[in-house]
């Protein structure tokens, strides 16, 4: 009974200070092994972390910020976080599985509890990021909402560098920076997510060019715009034009309505400062459909080939998300 626990102790311990209240909650809770970072031996299959997020929840409603922020401080040095997180951020990715792991656990089971208000969310996430250099943010987002084995739950590293993923293991990863980038995370502006959702894309090498876009796509309008805008305005008009073509590829592949892609495309030109610039972008975009093109076909050709026929059916999804991007811009056209 973690809420009504929750809710006891809060009554109890009302006229204490905050840190005593909490040294006292702590003495309660102790006892029970569950409850800590690296207590439990079996912590996949435990729900002691759930108990503890829900009781922490109850316990902190109607906190002010600044108390909120002792809770924090408070947990963090009981914990020991800091020293173990440094541990993974600063080691060779899945050197330290089962670190992560519980690292993973215990922000998503009692900071990050299920059932929270995305204020709160916000707030927690915040905590747990800001301290770090952007580098180590984007390692740390990854331990925590990244895709993880459905064995032994340990974080898959080489997921979004070996092959295209699926919605599932980038789904966590988009609704955090969803988060980040929404109202109820002040502490954080657009540059700054956008800076780490760059960083995240190489950790822990360069994620193929699908997987990025595929993750923009979850992120929402807002954040994919915003990112596509800054890399118009810095310049870098050929990644731009890799990145909407793969873009056109994930929202054929995955039944997304290609006239996104396109209205998408048409909001980002406006970005250009002069029409040469704007030309140049369309230009690399149809020769990235070229060359992707004939570098597929010739996989086919060489007979590349493997159980499922991933290099013909490459072939067949980006011959139609060319087709499909082509046939809104026509009817777009025609129309106006």
């Amino acid at each position: 009974h973690p809420s009504a626990t929750g809710l006891l102790l809060k009554r109890c311990t009302l006229l204490l200070p905050t840190r005593d209240r909490l040294k006292y909650v702590h003495k309660v809770l102790s006892g029970v092994s569950c409850f800590k970072l690296n207590g439990c031996a079996s912590p996949l299959h435990c729900l002691g972390l759930q108990c503890y997020g829900v009781f922490l929840q109850i316990l902190t409603a109607g906190w002010d910020e600044l108390e909120c922020h002792r809770v924090f401080n408070f947990l963090w040095e009981l914990s020991n976080l800091a020293r173990k997180v440094q541990t993974v951020v600063s080691s060779k990715p899945g050197s330290a599985r089962r670190l992560e792991l519980r690292i993973r656990l215990f922000c998503r089971g009692v900071l990050l509890s299920p059932g929270s208000h995305r204020s709160d969310c916000a707030f927690w996430l915040t905590r747990i990021l800001k301290p770090w250099p952007m580098v180590n943010q984007a390692r740390l987002l990854y331990i925590i909402f990244g895709p993880v084995s459905s064995r032994d739950g340990h974080v898959v590293w080489q997921k979004m560098i070996e092959g295209p993923t699926d919605e599932t293991s980038l789904k966590g990863l988009a609704d955090a920076i969803k988060l980040l980038y929404g109202t109820e995370a002040r502490e954080w502006t657009a540059d700054d997510v956008i800076s780490l959702v760059d960083e995240l894309s190489v950790v822990p090498q360069e994620w193929l060019m699908e997987n990025n876009a595929r993750l923009l796509l979850l992120s929402g309008n807002s954040i994919c715009f915003t990112f596509l805008a800054s890399k118009a305005v810095n310049g870098r008009a050929v990644e731009l034009a890799r990145l909407m073509v793969f873009m056109a590829l994930v929202c054929e592949k995955d039944l997304y309505c290609m006239d996104w892609a396109v209205k998408m495309m048409q909001k980002v030109c406006k970005v250009f400062s002069t029409p040469w610039e704007r030309n140049n972008f369309l230009q690399c975009l149809e020769n990235t459909f070229a060359h992707m093109l004939m570098d597929m076909l010739q996989a086919v050709l060489a007979g590349e080939r493997d159980e499922e026929d991933s290099s013909f059916l490459n072939l067949f999804h980006l011959v139609n998300a060319q087709a499909n991007f082509h046939k809104e811009i026509l009817y777009m056209a025609m129309g106006s």
